[in-house]
């Protein structure tokens, strides 16, 4: 049975942020989520939505990489 995720408006937000190219995720468990440059004020949602196999590092070998929305991500945020 697949697991139903629920995404708040703040997860809505980012993921939109996420597919206009203006996030960076650093690395590590809980990764450090900037949008356009600034720190993210919710500190656990870069860690949340790649937990949830939302979002991705598009080159997880550099420091704060380029976010990227995986398949499932695409489809959270067209649903």
């Amino acid at each position: 049975m697949a697991e139903t995720i629920v995404l708040t408006g703040r997860d809505r937000a980012v993921l939109r942020a996420v597919a206009a190219g203006r996030c960076r995720l650093g690395p590590g468990y809980a990764p450090e989520l900037r949008i356009d440059g600034f720190v993210c004020a919710d500190a656990s949602i870069g860690h949340r939505l790649l937990v949830a196999g939302l979002i991705c590092a598009g080159d997880p070998a550099y420091p704060l990489a380029p976010a990227d929305l995986t398949e499932a991500g695409r489809l959270a945020l067209a649903g």
